[in-house]
């Protein structure tokens, strides 16, 4: 049963970067030295031997926005009429001019760059017509939602150029903000770094009782945050530009618009945030210092809003947020910016009502963990670890005819991850589970923030760190599990689990 209250506070968000993400392109470190054997203890490496790396905190500052060019707002994917599916999505190539004068080759969905929002209400089921007109494979991967393996979109499921089928997506789980993006295997990096990326809501109408801002557009905005970095040709030249562990931008785009802005004229806004990088961590903050609240994580919404300063998002995590304009005054600015005070988004606020509608808040009769929940025994032991091409998964890379676990259908398990250092001390993990929507026990035996009690499919974990996730697997079918980070995921940091 859900309890609804009036939300107390200013409603109001400040998109931080925290930019704790990881580079490392350097040599001198041989495939023994960086495995090891077993503790990091045996990792012996003198300062000499470490010479020609780059520490994991080299991390590019982003530029400010310039605030010049209007939001894109990817727009709604459009049912199709009098066809035998309902929508069509295209991977292709195309043309965008991100500077002035210059055509930059893309890759996007149904058009240049990115791809328009494909929205699906709890319970209904669509059938969507998946075409490869690249000059490529590529797979088309259903990020968060919880479908039969042989439609997941995985590294296993390439659709050769020229190639189309049919798939049927069912949204048979809670709504939430998710998306869909390229999962082939050595390619993904690549496929996403050029523009491949896309919104996918699953939307509950009886959440309108809670008066949460729910007009697509409007009052309801999607933000696909992403850094990228371009040769002097202004070209997303991949092959020149990759970093093996994480390719990092200095320029920060906001659905893939370079210095944007966005104008506001709602009191109340909600963005839905998504972390569609490579490998950059996000953390969010308003630049006036004002709270926002976050209202979702990945999968669902959080037991009850959480008022917040700041939010950081590693790649491929996803938060929805409320942000209160009614408050300010003629003479104030507000931007999204990170952690260095680099503006990601500033606001143009014009004729704000400030006698709209407040938001309802809502709490639930029962924990986000049960007690029964909390104290299940461990059954599966994940160990990540590594950089650069030597990234592993419990010791080993990925191999597509090896099955590394197995966990029978609707059968609840805790998994802990563990994020295991290196002699420089290691690199944040974002780690995420296909087929599922998980809950995030603890960390390192520490409960986790309110702002965690949501569902979801990534979760960051620190070096050293332990996080207890507990799993259920809804479909049968065989999945994959890894780093999300992208180069890492290329490079083998994924394995495979056999739901029977």
């Amino acid at each position: 049963m859900v309890k609804k209250r009036l939300l107390k506070g200013t409603l109001s968000i400040m998109a931080v970067i925290t930019l704790s993400a990881c580079t490392g392109n350097g040599g001198g470190m041989n495939s023994d030295m960086m495995m090891g054997n077993g503790d990091n203890n045996d990792q012996g490496m003198s300062q000499n031997d470490m010479s020609g790396m780059m520490d994991h905190e080299e991390v590019p500052s982003l530029t400010s926005s310039e605030g010049v060019n209007e939001l894109i707002i990817p727009p709604l994917l459009e049912k199709e009429k009098g066809k035998n599916y309902d929508y069509e999505v295209t991977a292709q190539e195309g043309i965008t001019e991100f500077f002035e004068g210059v055509s930059t080759e893309t890759y996007g969905y149904n058009g240049n760059l990115l791809g328009p929002t494909l929205k699906i209400e709890e319970g209904e089921s669509v059938d969507v017509k998946i075409t490869n007109d690249l000059n490529e494979p590529t797979t088309f991967h259903w990020h968060g939602l919880e479908v039969p393996s042989e439609i997941d979109g995985g590294p296993s499921d390439e659709i050769q150029p020229g190639d189309s089928r049919i798939i049927t997506l069912e949204a048979d789980q809670p709504a939430a903000t998710l998306w869909y993006h390229p999962h082939v295997h050595e390619m993904t990096a690549e496929q996403v770094f050029r523009g491949l990326s896309g919104m996918l809501l699953i939307d509950n109408p009886e959440n309108s009782d809670l008066k949460i801002p729910d007009e697509y557009g409007v009052n309801d905005i999607p933000l696909i945050f992403q850094d990228r970095l371009f040769d002097e040709d202004k070209q997303l030249d991949y092959d020149n530009l990759m970093d093996v562990d994480g390719t990092l931008g200095d320029i920060s785009m906001v659905n893939g618009t370079l210095n944007p802005k966005m104008t506001v004229t709602e009191p109340i806004m909600r963005f839905r945030l998504l972390n569609g990088s490579n490998a950059r961590n996000y953390t969010f903050r308003l630049s006036n210092g004002d709270n926002f609240t976050q209202i979702a994580s990945d999968g669902s919404l959080l037991d009850e809003p959480v008022d917040r300063k700041e939010l950081t998002l590693a790649a491929s995590e996803r938060a929805e947020i409320l942000i209160d304009f009614s408050k300010l005054t003629k003479e104030e600015s507000l931007s999204i910016i990170n952690e260095e005070g680099v503006v990601l988004l500033p606001f143009d606020v014009k004729n704000i009502d400030s006698t709209g509608d407040s938001v309802e808040s809502w709490s639930t009769d029962k924990p986000f963990l049960t007690d029964e929940e909390k104290e299940m025994p461990v059954t599966k032991n994940i160990e990540l670890f590594g950089m650069m091409d030597m990234v592993s998964i419990n010791g080993k890379k990925f191999d597509e005819d090896r099955i590394d676990l197995r966990q029978e259908q609707g059968v609840t398990e805790v998994w802990e991850i563990y994020n295991k250092p290196d002699m420089m001390g290691g690199m944040v993990h974002p780690f995420h589970i296909h087929g599922t929507q998980f809950k995030v026990i603890s960390r390192d035996g520490e409960e986790v923030e309110e702002s965690e009690q949501g569902f979801k499919d990534s979760v960051a974990v620190e070096p050293g760190e332990r996080v207890k996730l507990l799993v259920t697997f809804p479909e049968k079918g065989v999945y994959v599990f890894h780093c999300h980070i992208l180069e890492h995921e290329d490079n083998g940091m994924m394995g495979q689990i056999e739901v029977y």
